[in-house]
């Protein structure tokens, strides 16, 4: 049986204008980001090559450049293409990823907003 390992990316953060209200757009907020990928990292393990895993510096760089980014309406989407940045890499089989919004306008009091979605290889 063989077992995948995971790589987590807790508590990224970054500032972003996502958002359905035109406010989020104009100020934006604070974006947190936990990421956790499956994949198989013996290879890594064994020869301790970093070419043989994911550099996880590499990605949060990548996943911090998507969260300043581009503005999307929905943190769902967000998190799909946080996702589909950590799928981007062959050996990663399942990515999921969390999208927490802790300002998020939502008229209440509240410490944190989230969505986390879970994708792989098909």
């Amino acid at each position: 049986m063989n077992f995948l390992d995971r790589i987590s990316l807790t508590g990224l953060s970054g500032y972003g204008y996502h958002g359905v209200l035109p406010a989020e757009r104009q100020q934006g907020q604070e974006f947190v980001v936990d990421a956790v990928l499956w994949l198989d990292t013996s290879e890594a393990g064994a020869t301790d090559d970093l070419s043989r895993t994911v550099d996880y510096g590499e990605l949060a760089g990548r996943l911090a450049g998507i969260v300043s980014g581009e503005p999307v309406a929905l943190i769902e989407t967000l998190a799909q293409r946080l996702a589909a940045e950590c799928l981007a890499d062959a050996r990663v089989v399942n990515a999921e990823v969390t999208v927490h919004k802790p300002d998020a306008p939502v008229g209440v009091s509240l410490r944190d907003v989230s969505v986390t979605i879970r994708r792989g290889r098909t």
